[in-house]
Order: structure tokens, then C-alpha cells, then sequence
């Protein structure tokens, strides 16, 4: 089999990569010194294939991303990362893209980030609404190119291997009678609505129920200042989930405990819809986003939140009322491929490389 290298723009992004690494090895891909760093941090003692690698991690390389044609082997971008003027003669490229959202391919430089996703040999497909994606930004590819693959991430959940006791272990949720509202924000994109909202969520949702606040990786910074704010505030039943921590904290990790789900434009959306819990969407301006059919719109398929409603009270009412949970059973249908089979359908593709 060829070597497998796994490529992402950031720590986080790899754990999409995971699931394949887990089953056949490689050698991840970081772009700096200080993503090297990390991943030695959260990726310690992980080696599955008898590595000898400091700290015990899977083995790792800095590699710019101009120096990535050099390699030879399976490229296996988790981030719209390559070169599109490069020669990657001596690779198979393959991109499967670190979450399925609604927010438009490369954002305002979508014409950029056509250029680059046209240059992949493959592309796995997460599902119809990643072809969909696609194809709505006039990106049509053969089919001996697009791969029907499914949620990488979805294997696990849908197998049952994840605890809830053990993750309410984690977070020391120390009220498991009540429910758990998890609060899982974008970054830029949703029009900053975790500085906007985090504290007045965990004032309000608390009064009844456990919030679980997990910000976006790149928010990762604010969570020590609104974790202090809320004990100056001498709010309890809020606690924090650590986005750059994919090991332990991983957003299933969270869906797990998770009764309900509040969020904006984030990915972490279409994936929590496996579970056919509620979701509560934030009222956000983006307006660089995808527009999809509505089985796979999740603007058209959940109640909106904006500053005149009463969380507490919209919380309560989806918990007793799930209305949705039908239609998220269908989104899900529509949107991925849904088999719990994904990870050996990946595996298998890369295995046949010749």
C-alpha cells in the first residue's frame, strides 16, 4: 500500500483523519513549528502502529504547503489546502472537506477555492448535500472521481461506543438529573455570537438545566474570560468543552450528553442531527452561504432564536415538544451516507491505490 499522509490546516481539522489512521496508519501533516507542538500535546501516547515518536504520538511532519507535491504516497487533505499550480505527480490527492455547513466553499474567494477543489484526483464524499455543495458552486465531477464515503466521524456514534457516564465523568457535570444543553458556536462566520450570548445563555438556561459551552477552535482563546465571568457572576451548572482537545473532547464526545443543541452557521449542526435531538438555531447576518433544498437546510428545519425570545422558555419548549426529530431523521437520510460503515469504505479505496 502507499504511504498515507494526512494534511490539515489545524489540529482540530484531524479528527476526521483519525478513524482512518486508526485502521492503517500514516504520517500526519502540519504546516508549522507551533502546530507541531500541539499535536504533540493532544496527541500523546496515540501510536497504533508501534512508532517510536516522542511523547508516543503518530508520527508527524512539518511540511509548508508549497513543499507538499514533494511527497510521495496518498495525500489526504482534511483542509482545501493544495496547490493548484503545483505538480503532484508522484501522489494521489484526496480532499474530504472537515465538516459539512452551509457556509459557501472559500467564502468571499469561493472562485479560488473552485480552482483548488477541481484539482483533486478524488474527493470523499460526506454525502448527497456535500455533491450538492458542490455542484450548486458549478464544481461537476466525474464519477470515478467524487467517492461515496459517508461521515467519517459518524462510525463510532452509530456503534455505540461512546458513554454518557463517562462523559458526564468528564466534565464533572455534578446535576446528571438535569438536562444538557450544549451551546457549540462557529467562529467568524456566525457573526460572533458566543461573546454575544455565551454568558447570557449561562445565566438564563442554567436556572434549569446544565449548559455546555464549546466554542469554535479559533474562539478557543475566550474561554478562561467567560468562564471567569461566569463564576464572578456566581453562575453554576455552565461548563466548558475544549475544541482543541479531539481526543477526549470531541464534539460526539459532547453530543452524547447533549439533550439539545444551540448554535449558528457551524458544521457541528449537520452532524448532531445523527442524534435527532433538538436544535435551536441563532439568528445570524451571514450571507455567504450554500442554498440547499430544504431537506437539507437546517434554516427551515428548527426554531430561530434571536434577542426578543426567551432562550430558557424556546429550550423548554423543544425538550417537551421535539417536533423536528422526524424531519431530522429524513435530514440525515438526505444529507449523508448513513450506514455506519464509512471508515472501511475509505479504507478500502486507499488500500486499492496502485
Amino acid at each position: 500500500m502507499k504511504q498515507v499522509y494526512y494534511y490539515a490546516n489545524n489540529i482540530y481539522q484531524f479528527s476526521y483523519a483519525l478513524p482512518v489512521y486508526n485502521k492503517i496508519g500514516g504520517v500526519f501533516v502540519v504546516r508549522d513549528r507551533r502546530r507541531y507542538l500541539h499535536f504533540k500535546r493532544y496527541f500523546i501516547n496515540l501510536a497504533k502502529f508501534n512508532e517510536k515518536t516522542f511523547l508516543n504520538t503518530p508520527e508527524v511532519i512539518i511540511r509548508s504547503r508549497s513543499q507538499l507535491h514533494n511527497l510521495k504516497g496518498v495525500i489526504f487533505f482534511l483542509s482545501n489546502s493544495i496547490m493548484p499550480d503545483d505538480d503532484y505527480e508522484d501522489s494521489v490527492t484526496i480532499f474530504h472537506e472537515h465538516g459539512t455547513s452551509d457556509k459557501r466553499y472559500g467564502g468571499k474567494s469561493h472562485q479560488k477555492a473552485k480552482r483548488k477543489l477541481s484539482k483533486y484526483d478524488h474527493i470523499f464524499l460526506s454525502g448527497p448535500k456535500n455533491r450538492k455543495r458542490l455542484e450548486e458552486v458549478n464544481l461537476f465531477f466525474t464519477e470515478k472521481r467524487l467517492i461515496k464515503i459517508g461521515g467519517l466521524r459518524f462510525d463510532a456514534y452509530l456503534n455505540n461506543e461512546y458513554s454518557k457516564e463517562e462523559e458526564c465523568k468528564r466534565l464533572k457535570i455534578k446535576d446528571t438529573a438535569r438536562k444538557n444543553i450544549l451551546y457549540a458556536p462557529t467562529w467568524r462566520f456566525g457573526n460572533g455570537t458566543l461573546k454575544k450570548y455565551a454568558v447570557k445563555f449561562a445565566r438564563e438556561i442554567t436556572q434549569k438545566h446544565n449548559l455546555i459551552i464549546r466554542p469554535h477552535y479559533h474562539d478557543q482563546k475566550y474561554s478562561y474570560y467567560l468562564k471567569l465571568q461566569t463564576i464572578l457572576k456566581g453562575i453554576k451548572h455552565v461548563y466548558f468543552s475544549n475544541a482543541s482537545n479531539i481526543i477526549k473532547q470531541d464534539t460526539f464526545n459532547d453530543f452524547v450528553i447533549a439533550d439539545l443543541l444551540i448554535s449558528d452557521m457551524s458544521s457541528v449542526i449537520y452532524e448532531f442531527l445523527i442524534t435527532q435531538k433538538p436544535v435551536i438555531i441563532i439568528k445570524n447576518d451571514f450571507d455567504n452561504f450554500h442554498k440547499m433544498p430544504k431537506e437539507m437546510d437546517i434554516m427551515q428545519n428548527a426554531d430561530i432564536y434571536d434577542e426578543e425570545i426567551d432562550i430558557l422558555k424556546l429550550v423548554d419548549e423543544n425538550l417537551i415538544n421535539p417536533k423536528f426529530r422526524k424531519v431530522y431523521k429524513n435530514m440525515v437520510e438526505s444529507s449523508f451516507y448513513v450506514e455506519g460503515s464509512s471508515v472501511k469504505r475509505a479504507v478500502d479505496f486507499i488500500r486499492g491505490l496502485q
